[in-house]
């Protein structure tokens, strides 16, 4: 019923930006928060940022702070993340999520719909 499709991924040198985007179906897209999450190769899938409903609040991980810009366009059923400054460690898979829940969770689990993924590749 809610399909979530990522892209905008692909081979950005370090210190480069990126921006991905997902692509959300149905109305029920404005009535649930969004947010990316990533998993590097070895790793667990870790949180990234997350936007409330609204687009009011806005939340991220400590190691994207300040680089990472999380936004959506409840219009055009989308959410964005914009990725400047980009290091290495930032390389991994990174999967856009929804969430009709209340609440925001950064744990993966509590999250209800997933797209496949894209590859973000960062070049040192």
């Amino acid at each position: 019923q809610v399909q979530l499709v990522e892209s905008g991924g692909g081979l950005v040198q370090a210190g480069g930006s990126l921006r991905l985007s997902c692509a959300a179906s149905g109305r029920t897209f404005s009535t649930a928060a969004m947010g990316w999450f990533r998993q590097a190769p070895g790793k667990e899938r870790e949180f990234v940022a997350a936007i409330s409903r609204n687009g009011y609040s806005t939340y991220y991980a400590d190691s994207v702070k300040g680089r990472f810009t999380i936004s959506r366009v409840n219009a055009e059923n989308t959410v964005y993340l914009q990725m400047n400054s980009l290091k290495s460690e930032d390389t991994a898979v990174y999967y856009c999520a929804g969430d009709p829940s209340y609440l925001i969770d950064s744990r993966p689990e509590r999250w209800d719909y997933w797209g496949k993924g894209t590859l973000v590749t960062v070049s040192s």
